[in-house]
């Protein structure tokens, strides 16, 4: 079995995805190899949480140059957690200050 942190990169903060914590919605960039089975079993293990739905989307690299050298940004895979109701909420924010 895989580690969940390597399943788990890292949580997207966005201002949508700051919206949708109220809902318990939670995003997060995840391994491109990974499926909605390993993300749900990742995010349980890791914040100790019920998921209930994950929604999976490939992400492609954009476009960028820099001067005469151009090339893509790498393809990446997010997915959008939904905890239980009587799940903890996940604070991101903690060591923000």
């Amino acid at each position: 079995m895989k580690d969940p942190r390597d399943i788990i990169k890292r949580p997207i903060i966005t201002e949508h995805s700051a919206d949708q914590m109220a809902d318990k919605k939670y995003t997060f960039e995840v391994s491109t190899v990974a499926n909605k089975i390993e993300i749900k079993n990742a995010v349980e293990q890791i914040f100790d949480v019920k998921v209930v739905k994950v929604n999976t989307s490939n992400v492609k690299g954009k476009f960028k140059r820099m001067g005469r050298h151009s090339g893509y940004r790498p393809d990446r895979k997010k997915a959008i957690v939904q905890l239980s109701e009587d799940s903890k909420e996940l604070d991101f924010f903690e060591s923000i200050e």
